[in-house]
């Protein structure tokens, strides 16, 4: 018996998933709501959909309670902002 068997079939005390793999998280695919929701600005933008992003962030099995770093407050409500040649002193 290798050891990826023993592992899947007796377990292990320092293993949490014994040889299996984990689930993605959500965050780490086209569904994560951390920079956008669809066309609109997520979280890491505005602070919008803060619950759903920090159980997501949470789903992380690391070990120790996560807490999400603060929003930017950058977003500009889904405008482009101008190129810096347009905001030349007229």
């Amino acid at each position: 018996m290798g050891l990826l068997d023993k592992l899947i079939n007796e377990g292990s005390s320092v293993s949490t998933l014994n040889g299996i793999t984990p689930q993605m998280n959500t965050l780490a695919t086209q569904q994560s709501q951390l920079h956008a929701d669809g066309n609109a600005p997520g979280y890491s933008l505005n602070g919008d959909q803060a619950a759903v992003v920090t159980a997501q962030y949470n789903l992380y099995d690391d070990g120790v309670p996560n807490q999400i770093p603060l929003p930017s407050f950058l977003d500009l409500n889904g405008a482009t902002p101008p190129k810096y040649l347009d905001n030349l002193p007229e």
